[in-house]
């Protein structure tokens, strides 16, 4: 599991196409320790980190200082770039080495900010770099199951039962460890505890406060504290303007905010074309998903990691254009998730802790947009498969239907 092995023939798939990739994702998800691996399969390398002082010195002193890299033979040398988006004039720099160095060097950029939100038109960086997601542990890369994209497209519905117990065991270990390889791997909640309580205060007091000069650091951090109870329904903005005594405007930049950065994500409505749908507020959850005690909503969050990762990176490999949505209309109707593909919904999944019932919203929608669906529980052993009209629903655990998750 520590070898991250999906990321690796993400990173060789991208490379092949360009000579710079991005990679971005949650602090202390393993962006480092993925680069370091990527570096061992090239006999020259160089990692550079904007946080080591020495390594800036060098940037201000020659801008082209990975030159003077000893190569050991005449393969192509490899240079990480880390936390580089720290720097003022970062794009135009990463610009200028590519024009010069794109055909003798391989560039890795890794970051913990949000380095897609720069993809925008007249981006002096367009057109020379791919970007791809790296994010804590998820669950079908612990299990080593995952199906094939085109299979799993194909028929999400697919069970196939391996690795049973095993399965189990990592599903409630990340339940109270998260997925973030530290505490995770040191297999302690009281590791878990203290890197939590550190986490999200460190990310909010030093990135977030340096690089985008907000004052109201403690105001950011309470919003973020409130968050756990939040979980499982649309946020209301409103109410947290209330609760804070700020505006709308100023509670929405810096749910943005913590979404740039990783410590949420959001999901908003689907409306397309089904009765009566309306638009709501988003949905947020958190990486950090340990820190919710209500299991229901902790549940939901963990579903919702397990299939936010999945369309991200189908998306970074080009396997089409994947999102993810809640529906809600004005009956009140609600399913949890629909997983959408190039702008057709094609998978609903609902969350139930222990319900081996379909929930009537998910048969209601299923038969309007006539798609697969999904019932996931928290707990269980074996699956079912109930018949709705022309289609199917399976009712099953989760960690026995998202360890097959690609």
């Amino acid at each position: 599991m520590e070898n991250r092995a999906t990321y690796v023939d993400v990173w060789t798939e991208l490379s092949d196409g360009k000579a710079m990739v991005f990679l971005a994702g949650p602090r202390q998800a393993g962006k480092t320790t993925l680069a370091k691996m990527i570096a061992e399969s090239f006999t020259n390398s160089l990692y550079w980190n904007w946080d080591i002082a020495d390594h800036r010195k060098q940037l201000f002193e020659d801008a082209s200082f990975f030159t003077r890299l000893v190569r050991k033979d005449n393969a192509k040398p490899f240079v990480i770039l880390d936390e580089i988006h720290k720097y003022k004039d970062w794009k135009n720099y990463l610009k200028g080495i590519y024009d010069e160095f794109s055909d003798q060097y391989k560039f890795l950029i890794s970051g913990s900010g949000r380095l897609d939100i720069y993809q925008k038109g007249g981006d002096s960086l367009a057109g020379r770099y791919y970007l791809f997601h790296l994010f804590p542990f998820t669950f079908s890369e612990m299990c080593n199951t995952s199906r094939p994209v085109a299979d799993f497209v194909k028929n999400p519905l697919e069970i196939s039962i391996k690795k049973g117990s095993a399965s189990a065991d990592h599903w409630r270990q990340l339940a109270v460890l998260s997925g973030f390889p530290e505490p995770f791997l040191s297999g302690r909640e009281t590791t878990y505890r203290r890197w939590s309580n550190t986490y999200g205060r460190q990310l909010i007091r030093e990135d977030i406060r340096d690089l985008t000069g907000i004052k109201a650091v403690q105001d950011i951090e309470t919003l973020y504290m409130l968050l756990p109870s939040k979980i499982g329904s649309p946020l209301s903005v409103t109410s947290l303007a209330e609760d804070l005594k700020v505006s709308y405007n100023t509670v929405r930049m810096w749910l943005d905010i913590l979404e740039k950065f990783f410590l949420v994500f959001s999901i908003p409505t689907w409306t397309g074309k089904i009765t009566r749908a309306i638009q709501k507020e988003k949905k947020y959850y958190l990486w950090d998903y340990a820190r919710i005690e209500n299991n229901a909503a902790r549940f939901e969050n963990m579903v919702a990691c397990e299939l936010w990762r999945a369309v991200t990176l189908w998306t970074d490999q080009g396997l089409g254009n994947f999102s993810m949505h809640f529906i809600k209309d004005k009956e009140k109707r609600e399913v949890d998730f629909v997983v959408v593909r190039n702008g057709k919904p094609f998978l609903l999944v609902e969350t139930k802790l222990s319900d081996t019932h379909p929930a009537k919203p998910l048969t209601a929608f299923q038969n309007m947009l006539g798609i697969p669906a999904v019932q996931v529980n928290n707990e269980g052993e074996g699956y079912r498969i109930i018949a709705n009209g022309s289609n199917n629903i399976l009712i099953a655990p989760a960690w026995l239907w998202l360890s097959g998750l690609p």
